[in-house]
């Protein structure tokens, strides 16, 4: 009988190490679970809209002034972030909120200031503990942005203490 030695058996077709193998089945066991906000299942296709008319502030030459007076990328994605939480809001239970986690938009007009732009989230995915919705903003018949933004739901209480366990506070002084 033929023995193989340690390192040629892992690297084998279909041979893993037992904790990578465990990860990867933690991983896949993970995806198949969508998130649950106190035990409710959020369906897919929750779909909100937000409109808004295009204020001085939110343009690019309010920031620096040589600039144009256009919609500035943070602004059309933060409208897409509140489309995603009024999409879901009716939905999840008092006290629970959920937080952004990851943005992949594409801003492809411009558009002025005192332009209508609508920006627009449906829920398409449960990605493990992370909700994916598809967004997109338009500004009457041009489509100005879109991609994806992912948000988790987090325990209020304990997302503000971790962040304030961030904050550096300066030396006191004796």
């Amino acid at each position: 009988m033929k023995r193989r030695s340690k390192k040629r058996a892992r690297s084998a077709p279909g041979n893993k190490p037992k904790r990578a193998a465990s990860r990867l089945a933690r991983q896949a066991a993970a995806s198949r679970t969508p998130p649950t906000v106190h035990g409710v299942l959020l369906p897919l296709g929750l779909e909100a809209s937000v409109e808004r008319v295009v204020p001085f502030e939110w343009t690019i030459q309010a920031i620096r002034s040589h600039l144009p007076p256009v919609l500035s990328t943070p602004a059309m994605i933060s409208m897409m972030e509140q489309a995603t939480v009024m999409s879901i809001l009716p939905e999840i239970p008092p006290g629970v909120i959920s937080v952004g986690t990851r943005v992949e938009v594409d801003h492809l007009k411009a558009v002025p200031h005192g332009a209508t732009v609508r920006a627009s989230a449906r829920l398409v995915k449960h990605e493990g503990r992370f909700l994916v919705f598809d967004v997109e903003a338009r500004s009457g018949e041009h489509v100005i942005g879109r991609g994806r933004v992912f948000r988790a739901f987090v325990e209020p209480e304990t997302h503000t203490s971790k962040a304030h366990a961030r904050v550096q506070r300066p030396p006191v002084e004796t």
